[in-house]
């Protein structure tokens, strides 16, 4: 306990400075600065427990002792000093998108490259944090999960499913927490100041409870994509979460660097603890040789397939065993779809063109149901409503927006615009953002290797009267072929495609074509899938546009960033739908190129 003593005896004197930043929807977020006491672009990031806010950090901030840190915590939306209702927000999906922004703005305002960010996700935030790492695959140093909320302990038998059926039944609901402060900590002191601090809300929206749950569900499988160099601290007698789920994760990272410590007889809060003084001196040790460069793996930073996604392609690639119940299940699936399935106006295409042809994806696009008699209609509402097709719908509004984005940055520099679709079957997308940006002294390039699409992407234009368009078949793969696109494009995209295709050589040489072909300071926007909750259901009954089982390929977001990255464009911005099913990203080529 000397030891305890003496380290909460003479804190690092560090004020915090408080100042508000907006996000992307115009949200003025509250955070904490608390600035290096001597010259630095190194940065941790604190995302704070559920209920709680960033003032809670400061007995934390002091007693780590960085002065050569600057430290950055935030008041999620809906906590402390920020604005929205207390303990809400529209999703979990929109909270793990605002750490992209908190940390964005880090970068752009603070002036610390993310390269130099370690970031700390405690309890909720530690979900938040695996989340993002995961989705948006940043560079970051490091990451610091302590007592993450993994799988909270809800103490009421069947408390999920009855939590779900009252999210229907009410629409927005709050559940209010039954966590008193003796349960999260042994200090009578720091439980006192829980229990009096006014800024803490006891309430959770029940969405954002179950949607976290879904998200640790789907980390939990997902964490053999996540590479960087990971420190979890984790509360022997934790009352609030779960210890197994904890270790379960740990144990699923494939970070090369990664070390995990219990603290027996803790509870949950483990940084307000009696003995806290242990916790944050790991913290302390782990951040300082992280930032000395002691816990670097280069593979973090190499083009480098991932085992599992291969092998899940490699095992959905291969056929059943004759007798087994799978292949009876999707036989049965197979013949329905092949039969009353018809009826359905998509479901008819789909086995005509191929459920991944750009015909397919054209009319999933138009969400407009269809089909012969009421039968078939209903048919095709319940396949339109699909996960991934709900998905595609958002990646098309995501690629919208983006691609937005890059017209307006290439049209501030008073250059024409020249935009170009490698693949892009239809191009309903790129032709309606051809009408909306009429103004502007701008044209498109579409090619495909699909006539069929191709030739609906001529009757589009012709129904849209637009002129600035041309239209040819082209190989996507074909390196020499996209490096010899003219006009040069400034504004290239890739949507639909690297996902359909399991060799990373193919990717890599159309990235690399792009790459020549695409003008100094140009941008590139590019697709990807780094899951799909339906992949054996498609790779087992559905076609593609050759005719061939559609076997999906998965790539984690790190792995499809590092090959756009090899061949010289830096990712600056990215969106993603609320099922993580879909990312849709903008890269701006570098001097690299």
């Amino acid at each position: 306990m000397a030891i305890a003593a003496t380290a909460e005896a003479k804190p690092a004197a560090r004020s915090a400075v408080e100042r508000t930043m907006r996000l992307g929807d115009g949200t003025a977020l509250f955070y904490r600065f608390w600035p290096a006491l001597k010259p630095s672009n190194k940065a941790l990031v604190l995302f704070h427990r559920g209920h709680e806010h960033s003032g809670r950090f400061q007995s934390v901030v002091e007693a780590l002792g960085l002065e050569d840190v600057n430290v950055f915590a935030w008041d999620a939306r809906g906590h402390g000093r920020s604005p929205g209702e207390r303990g809400y927000a529209d999703s979990f999906a929109v909270l793990v998108k605002d750490v992209d922004c908190f940390v964005r703005f880090i970068l752009r305002e603070h002036d610390v490259p993310v390269e130099n960010m370690i970031v700390l996700g405690y309890s909720v935030a530690g979900v938040l944090v695996s989340a993002w790492v995961h989705d948006y695959a940043p560079p970051v140093r490091a990451m610091v999960l302590v007592t993450p909320a993994f799988r909270v302990k809800l103490y009421i038998p069947l408390a999920i499913p009855i939590l779900r059926l009252w999210r229907i039944l009410r629409g927005k609901a709050f559940v209010k927490s039954y966590v008193k402060p003796r349960m999260l900590t042994h200090d009578p002191a720091m439980a006192e100041a829980y229990a009096r601090d006014e800024l803490i809300s006891r309430n959770i929206a029940v969405n954002i409870l179950l949607d976290m749950h879904d998200a640790s569900t789907r980390l939990l499988a997902a964490a053999a994509a996540i590479r960087i160099p990971t420190l979890l601290l984790a509360a022997g007698s934790d009352l609030v979460v779960k210890l197994s789920w904890e270790r379960r994760f740990f144990d699923r990272l494939a970070s090369e660097v990664k070390q995990m410590e219990t603290y027996e007889g803790f509870y949950h809060a483990i940084l307000h603890e009696r003995e806290r003084h242990r916790p944050i001196a790991r913290i302390r040790k782990f951040v300082g040789e992280a930032f000395d460069g002691q816990l670097d793996s280069p593979s973090r930073w190499t083009v480098e397939p991932s085992q599992h996604a291969g092998n899940v392609f490699d095992r959905l690639s291969r056929p059943l065993p004759l007798f087994s119940p799978q292949r009876l299940y999707y036989a049965g699936a197979k013949i329905f779809l092949k039969t009353l399935g018809r009826l359905s106006t998509g479901i008819r295409m789909g086995w005509r063109s191929g459920f991944d042809s750009g015909e397919s994806l054209d009319y999933v696009y138009r969400n407009r149901p269809a089909g012969i008699t009421p039968l078939g209609g209903l048919i095709d509402r319940i396949y339109l409503n699909g996960p991934g097709w709900t998905a595609i719908r958002q990646r098309e509004i995501n690629l919208k927006a983006l691609l937005d984005r890059a017209i307006e940055s290439v049209s501030a520099t008073e250059r024409p615009v020249r935009v170009v679709d490698i693949a892009s079957g239809p191009g309903r997308y790129l032709l309606e953002t051809l009408r909306k940006w009429s103004n502007l002294d701008i044209s498109a390039h579409l090619r495909d290797r699909d006539p069929g699409g191709l030739e609906a992407a001529r009757r589009l234009a012709a129904e849209l009267t637009l002129t600035n368009v041309t239209i040819n078949q082209g190989d996507a793969f074909d390196e020499q072929a996209v490096a010899a696109i003219r006009p040069r494009p400034n504004v290239a995209v890739v949507s639909g495609l690297y996902e359909l295709f399991s060799d990373n050589e193919m990717v890599s040489a159309s990235l690399s074509g792009l790459a020549k072909t695409v003008q100094d300071d140009g941008y590139l926007i590019y697709t990807n899938q780094p899951r799909h909750p339906q992949l054996a259901f498609i790779a087992r009954v559905l076609v593609n546009r050759d005719g061939e089982p559609w076997v999906m390929r998965c790539r984690s977001q790190a792995e499809i960033d590092q090959l756009v990255r090899a061949v010289g464009f830096e990712k600056i911005a990215m969106e993603i739908d609320e099922q993580g099913i879909f990312t849709v990203t903008l890269a701006q080529k570098t001097t690299r190129s």
